[in-house]
């Protein structure tokens, strides 16, 4: 389908680094993240060997490919090339067989075959802004079978406006020194000014809206970052 000329560009929004091969080479070192924790918790939730898994926004792979050997079927979706191949190329080495890296955004991707158990999203959904999310998770909740299940994970504030300043600078003031060691001052100020984190109380009421009754909602004490469990009506 054509896309109007009115609809955003995934694309453009992906941010410039995660189309970046060099970039990409270095970005499992510097976000360090352990899945475990999540595919423990997505098997606590039925995750088995019947069920077919979307992960939205994949980047490199790190919770599709660790998550694959207890699914049917796995679709590692996201909108650069360059991580898809990084996906490709940890599957094969792995020997992973049901493991599909599909070019596409939540705005673009096209699910094909039996509808989707669970869906999952980790640090992606920021790059729209809110009326792009409202039919983000809209999208979703249709992929989905009744019952389904969005796990989300990203960065949002769950802060008043008024509190922005000093829960802003407190978050930042503890960004990692080096580019290598996690995200710096520097590229955090940059999220929050170029991309798209909401408020948890903009972000809740779109899920409700796109069908999903929200099961669990996990707020750091940072008030930057948030965990949703969330059930398809």
């Amino acid at each position: 389908m054509q896309r109007p000329d009115w609809s955003i560009d995934e694309f453009a929004h992906a941010g410039d680094e995660h189309l970046d091969p060099a970039y990409i080479a270095t970005y499992d070192r510097k976000a360090a993240t352990d899945p475990a924790e999540d595919v423990a918790l997505l098997r606590d939730l039925s995750l088995d060997a019947s069920r077919v898994l979307l992960d939205l926004g994949a980047g490199t792979g790190t919770l599709a490919l660790a998550a694959a050997p207890f699914c049917r079927r796995v679709v590692a979706a996201d909108v650069s090339l360059a991580m898809l191949a990084v996906i490709r190329a940890k599957a094969e080495h792995m020997g992973l067989h049901n493991v599909e890296a599909v070019q596409g955004g939540f705005l673009g991707y096209q699910h094909e075959g039996d509808p989707v158990d669970y869906v999952y999203s980790r640090n992606a959904l920021h790059h729209l802004p809110d009326f792009w999310k409202g039919i983000a998770l809209a999208r979703i909740a249709a992929m989905l079978r009744p019952g389904g299940i969005l796990f989300l994970r990203d960065l949002v504030y769950s802060f008043d406006p008024s509190e922005a300043t000093d829960a802003i600078e407190a978050w930042l003031a503890g960004a990692a020194a080096r580019p290598e060691a996690g995200w710096t001052r520097d590229e955090l100020a940059t999220h929050v000014r170029e991309e798209y984190s909401t408020f948890s109380w903009l972000l809740e009421p779109l899920l409700t809206r796109a069908g999903f009754t929200i099961r669990e909602a996990h707020h750091r004490p940072s008030r930057t970052y948030a965990a949703y469990i969330c059930v398809k009506r």
